[in-house]
Formats: C-alpha cells, sequence, structure tokens
C-alpha cells in the first residue's frame, strides 16, 4: 500500500450533534479514567482504521469542487443523485450514513476543523506505517520509524501489551488490507496474529467462509502490489470474530487511500460509503451476540489526513510532510458503553493521535502508561457516563 488510515458524540443542538465544552486538564483526565474504572462497562475493544479519509468528507460529505475529469469523475450527476444534498450535513449523512444516524447520536466525533475541533497525528512524516504505529504503540518515533519500509516495529504496541496479560492472551487479533502490517505490529515478537490480507488467514478456529476468502485470495490477480480488497479483509474477518470472540480486535479498510492515490475522487467516496456499511455489519453483528451486547466499544479514525484544497491546490489525493500540508488533520470516533452521547464536539480541546493506544487500554480497564510512559495519556471525554 502507498499510505494508510482508520474511528472514538452530548447534549444536541436542533441541527442535532454538537455542544460547547471548554477545555479538559490532566487532573480531569485522570478522574475520568479512575471513574470509568470503577464502573467500567467496556470488556470488547474494535480499533477501526479507515485509510486516509479525510476529514473534510467525513464531516462534508462530497466535495463538489473535486468532481471533475481531472480527479477521474466522468459522471458528475451520477455522484450528485447519490451523495449530493442540500448542504454538508445531508451531504455527508448520505456519504457515512451509520456513522451520522448512530455512532454521532450514541457516541462522540471529534475533528470537524470549521467548529473547533482538531484531530491530528503527532508524526512528522504523513505516511501509513508512522501513523499506524503512532496509534497503536502511543508513540511517535521519527528517528526509527520514518516511512513505511518493512521493518520490524521497536515500539512495544497496546496489543502487544494487552496479549502478554494472562487474561487477554490469546483474545487479541489485528486484520488489514496491508502486507506491512505483520511488521508493524511486530507479529514475530508479540505473538499478535495478523492477517495482512494477501496470504490465508491461518490462526484460531475457520469456518467454510474464511476457507473460501483463502482461496480466492489466492486465486485472484491482485490490483495493488502489496494491498487487497476491503471486501477480502472484512468478510472473513467478519466470520473470524463470530466464532473466535476476540476482546481487542483491530481492522484497517484500505481502499479509501488506495483510490485516492490513483487520484480517482469517485470510487474514493464509493470505498468510503463501503466502509461506513461495514462499521454497521459489524456492529449489528457484536450487538447480537452475548459475549459483546452491550459490552463493546468502537474507536474508528484513519491514520492520516490528505493534502489540503484551499487556495486552488488539487492536493487531496496524496499525503506526507511537510510536501503535502494539511494531511496531518484527521478526525475520531468513539461509541461505546462507556462513552457519553455527546455527539459532534465543538470547541473541545485537540486530540492527538498518540492518546490513542492509552485510550484503548483504559477501556479494557489496563493503564498502558505504567509500563510505556512516553505514550500520550487516555482520552478522559470518552471515559466517563
Amino acid at each position: 500500500m502507498l499510505t494508510h488510515a482508520c474511528v472514538v458524540f452530548l447534549a444536541t443542538t436542533p441541527l442535532g450533534l454538537t455542544h460547547d465544552i471548554s477545555g479538559v486538564t490532566t487532573s480531569s483526565v485522570e478522574s475520568a479514567i479512575e471513574a470509568t474504572q470503577s464502573s467500567r462497562q467496556t470488556q470488547n475493544v474494535f480499533h477501526i482504521m479507515i485509510d486516509g479519509l479525510r476529514w473534510q468528507e467525513v464531516f462534508g460529505g462530497m466535495q463538489s469542487g473535486l468532481l471533475t475529469k481531472d480527479n477521474k469523475v466522468e459522471r458528475p450527476d451520477s455522484l450528485n443523485k447519490r451523495f449530493g444534498g442540500s448542504g454538508p450535513h445531508e451531504r455527508r449523512e448520505q456519504l457515512m450514513p451509520f456513522l451520522w444516524s448512530t455512532v454521532a447520536k450514541e457516541g462522540q466525533i471529534f475533528g470537524n476543523q470549521e467548529i473547533g475541533s482538531v484531530v491530528r497525528i503527532t508524526n512528522r512524516y504523513g505516511v501509513s506505517y508512522p501513523g499506524y504505529s503512532e496509534a497503536i504503540t502511543g508513540v511517535a518515533d521519527d528517528a526509527r520509524i520514518t516511512g513505511n519500509r518493512k521493518i520490524p516495529n521497536p515500539n512495544t504496541s497496546v496489543y502487544e501489551w494487552l496479549n502478554g496479560k494472562p487474561q487477554f492472551a490469546g483474545k487479541v487479533a489485528a486484520f488489514g488490507a496491508w502486507d506491512v502490517f505483520p511488521f508493524i505490529f511486530n507479529q514475530e515478537r508479540s505473538k499478535v496474529p495478523v492477517d495482512d490480507s494477501m496470504g490465508p488467514i491461518d490462526f484460531g478456529t475457520l469456518t467454510p467462509t474464511i476457507e473460501v476468502i483463502n482461496r480466492v485470495r489466492a486465486e485472484t490477480p491482485y490490483r495493488w502490489a502489496s494491498a487487497s480488497f476491503d471486501s477480502l479483509v472484512f468478510i472473513p474477518m467478519l466470520d473470524w470474530v463470530k466464532v473466535n470472540q476476540p476482546q481487542l480486535t483491530f481492522l484497517c479498510l484500505g481502499e479509501t487511500d488506495e483510490f485516492a492515490h490513483e487520484g480517482d475522487y469517485s470510487r474514493y467516496l464509493e470505498a468510503a460509503h463501503r466502509a461506513d456499511g461495514y462499521i454497521r455489519e459489524l456492529w449489528t453483528m457484536v450487538q447480537s451476540m452475548e459475549q459483546y451486547r452491550g459490552t463493546t466499544t468502537f474507536i474508528i479514525h484513519p491514520d492520516h489526513g490528505r493534502g489540503d484544497t484551499r487556495g486552488g491546490h488539487n492536493d487531496w489525493w496524496n499525503h506526507s510532510l511537510p510536501k503535502h500540508p494539511g494531511c496531518e488533520a484527521t478526525w475520531l470516533a468513539v461509541i461505546g458503553p462507556d462513552t457519553a452521547a455527546l455527539g459532534e464536539r465543538r470547541n473541545v480541546p485537540e486530540i492527538t493521535h498518540d492518546r490513542l493506544a492509552a485510550t484503548i487500554g483504559a477501556l479494557l480497564g489496563e493503564d498502558f502508561r505504567s509500563a510505556v510512559p512516553a505514550a500520550g495519556e487516555a482520552i478522559g471525554e470518552v471515559l466517563k457516563r
């Protein structure tokens, strides 16, 4: 994969989804974590990353200014029929209906810079490996993780740390549409089973559906040299979760990044819409299962943003810093039993990706920073009812 992405809402206005809030201090974060641990309901976390999906589409829907032949849009009328609307709220609900009808109503979503909410990466590269590593380890290792080379991650992820604890051993797994993920999770050292979508799934209890997908993967030519279509990741992951019932699951959907790099805005939008449907399907399934119902939190976000299109630049399709300013800006959505239903957040303190690993740990009742003090602190606002 060329470069990559992947989500963490109070009282509402008549439009439905915003609430003002003042700054949050470190002491209030600690209090939120303590309060959450005393009454914590989350027992399972699904960490879902949508590679390179821009905050501009998440909060504003389809951008009409990008419906040009330069962006490979041959049928703008068709896109307008599917994803158009009278304003950004209607357009975003057309593009990602589950995110806005369920996650945004029952959880929290951050990153709309138009209303004073900023989410960003802290690594200085703005490409995929550094972005994924920062999210799962809580550290931006700018000295060693400098690009997308296949090197074993020297940093300990929250996945590895939890998998090493007796109560989580064998209950952690990762699925992603990129052959670099075994290195990002340092599979050999961490013992976290990782499906990179390029070979067969060969861990845990397999189902007939997984066996069929394994054959399809082996016998179907790939469009991209190091990544697969999202369907070849999501469909077997759904079956695997159903029968193996992990407590911490990573899922990356990557078509948004691949089609963006091709400069194909139509397929980029379709991939975002499809990813939203997959998240709906996963949420519906886990809420139907005793293992997960009422005890599961979804954290959804990308690994990086994309270049800015303001000021006449047509830079939406690419990313990396400092060449493509704006790709440091991302978004975050969280829904679960320990996250207050605050909707689309406005005028809130900045959130950075180095805080995600500790947040995952805290949701599962564990203090990741006790093992990795350099990691960012947990996001207190999504840890309290």
